[in-house]
């Protein structure tokens, strides 16, 4: 359980971080439309702080945890920080360059579309493990 908060708490720091870069970025190069940079900041606090605290607490009430949590977890973690470096790849490059080619538009989307699949097919598997554990209690 140590380690679910201690993962909270890393991408709490994480998600000011990102949040900070954002604006602080956006302001100093005078940039003031709509950019991907926004959304690493709720990325972070929802799918890394929350989703840990959650975690948190499913273990304290239903002991969930065994040998397939860590792989699911990594896989998870790799799935949420590829999409997130994403973010900040196009967004940067959204504040400094006009255009993209369309095969590095494309790089970008196809490396995040593989973080966002990373994490859904971790949460789905990470979800049927504590229904299998909630299962078990109430046989």
């Amino acid at each position: 359980m140590k380690r679910y908060i201690n993962t909270a708490l890393l991408y709490a720091i994480l998600a000011m971080a990102g949040g900070v870069f954002y604006r602080e970025f956006t302001k100093f190069n005078h940039f003031t439309a709509k950019t991907t940079l926004s959304v690493v900041h709720t990325h972070y606090f929802l799918l890394g702080m929350v989703f840990f605290l959650l975690l948190l607490l499913l273990e304290k009430n239903f002991s969930f945890t065994n040998e397939k949590t860590g792989r699911i977890l990594a896989a998870y973690q790799t799935g949420l920080n590829l999409t997130a470096v994403m973010f900040v790849v196009r967004g940067v490059a959204q504040v400094l360059v006009p255009a993209l080619s369309a095969g590095m538009d494309a790089a970008i989307s196809g490396i995040a579309g593989i973080g966002h699949i990373l994490l859904g097919v971790s949460i789905v598997l990470l979800l049927v493990q504590i229904k299998r554990s909630v299962s078990l209690l109430q046989s």
